[in-house]
């Protein structure tokens, strides 16, 4: 398992937010399926409201 960290920007009302978010995964596609999935969860937004902009392998 490889720790991601992810970049990019949410949508909340009419703003977007930045965020990062490191998640351990196997690869690339899944961390960034995590980080759809969390944000979902967590702040209740939909994945067509979410850019990512930057993947960045940490180990």
């Amino acid at each position: 398992m490889v720790d991601f960290e992810i970049n990019g920007k949410f949508k909340v009302k009419s703003s977007w937010q930045s965020f990062s978010k490191v998640v351990e995964s196997n690869s690339e596609k899944n961390a960034v399926e995590k980080t759809y999935s969390l944000l979902g969860s967590k702040q209740g937004v939909k994945r067509n409201l979410v850019r990512i902009e930057e993947v960045k392998a940490l180990g």
